[in-house]
């Protein structure tokens, strides 16, 4: 992978750069609109929440709260962050690939608004996941619940989206071979994650633990594919996409925030290849028909097969199909048919010699597999 770059003129980009890898500096709808049509496979979306906060924030003992306090949280109203909103989301959205998918996180500040705009330009949401954060805040006043989630929304392009990404297998295994839920247990970023400056205060308020962006880009998306940040602060996303083996794009305009990313994902590994294989369902592999083993010449035309336990054989005839005895048809039919059964996966029934022993056909059906991904490769 090559090394980060920055673009701190947003005019530099041109159609025929290569905008990988690299932090834009300046602001998300402007680089958005530089960056080609549906070129990116994910976004991760993490704005600003607008939290609406009137003064300073104190615990009981009167100690104040390090809150976000920021310029860039500051909004004169809902319809200013509404309208901020929509004009990022429609930046993101040309940019999205057809098959792509975005997630974009907040709090109930502004989490709904977010969802309901992001219904009215199409997108179709696919979950909301839930972040329960195992170290929350204290809610100091003792007024309130205490917060200790936030809401992730993750959405498909639009309702007619086909073939997005989602790694069931891998997340169903990930989680002991249940299912994955939709609510996800993590701290807060703390500890040598936390990145903190020369004064020990935070570099950024609401830096992101890297758990939560390698369980995003592992569940939805693939080696090799391009994620995008628009609020990229100090390159959570990018950090956990490199390591993953992802191409990335962040945006970002303070340029305190952009050092941080930088030296941060400069000293950033990537993972090595075979520790990024994706564990996929067999539905997810090429089709094989039988017949295409005749074709390659892996199987020939009058070969014997056999059940495991050698009750029964049949013949391979030219057309592909089997015959045993007075049934014939398919490898799957005339595995039915013998045993009295209304279904059979013939193949794991039928079975070939080899060295003396037998091996089920499925083990070329394997091999014809790889010479599909290898010449498509």
């Amino acid at each position: 992978m090559p090394a980060l770059r920055l673009f701190d003129d947003l005019s530099s980009i041109s159609a025929s750069a290569d905008w990988r890898d690299t932090i834009l500096k300046g602001d998300c709808v402007a680089a958005l609109d530089r960056l080609p049509e549906k070129s990116v496979d994910v976004i991760f979306a993490d704005p600003p929440y607008n939290l609406q906060l009137e003064g300073d924030l104190h615990r009981p003992d009167q100690s104040k709260v390090d809150a976000v306090d920021d310029d860039w949280d500051q909004f004169d109203s809902f319809a200013a962050y509404d309208a901020f909103t929509r004009a990022w989301l429609l930046a993101a959205r040309r940019v999205l690939k057809p098959n792509g998918t975005i997630w974009v996180i907040g709090s109930y500040h502004n989490i709904f608004r977010v969802g309901a705009i992001m219904q009215d330009l199409g997108f179709w949401i696919l979950n909301d996941v839930v972040w329960r954060k195992t170290n929350p805040m204290p809610n100091f006043r003792g007024r309130r619940f205490q917060n200790a989630h936030e809401t992730m929304i993750w959405a498909s392009r639009d309702a007619k989206a086909k073939g997005y990404t989602f790694n069931y297998e891998a997340m169903k295994a990930a989680n002991d071979d249940v299912q994955m839920r939709s609510d996800w247990l993590f701290p807060i970023c703390t500890g040598h994650e936390r990145l903190k400056d020369d004064n020990g205060n935070k570099v950024h308020p609401t830096q992101k633990p890297e758990a939560l962006l390698a369980r995003i880009l592992l569940s939805s998306s693939k080696p090799g594919d391009v994620v995008l940040d628009p609020f990229f602060g100090t390159g959570t996303t990018g950090a956990v996409a490199k390591r993953l083996g992802r191409h990335f794009v962040g945006i970002e305009r303070e340029q305190a925030y952009i050092d941080a990313a930088i030296e941060r994902i400069d000293d950033v590994k990537p993972l090595a290849a075979a520790d990024l294989s994706i564990m996929t369902s067999k539905r997810s592999e090429p089709r094989i028909a039988f017949v295409s083993l005749l074709d390659s010449g892996l199987m020939k035309p009058g070969t014997t097969l056999w059940d495991v336990k050698r009750r029964w054989k049949a013949h391979v005839r030219a057309d592909g199909t089997l015959a045993c005895g007075d049934a014939s048809g398919s490898i799957h039919r005339v595995g039915a048919l013998v045993q009295g059964f209304d279904a059979c996966n013939g193949w794991t029934f039928w079975h070939y010699e080899r060295n003396g022993g037998l091996m089920p056909i499925d083990e070329l059906r394997r091999i014809a597999r790889l010479g599909i991904e290898r010449a498509g490769a």
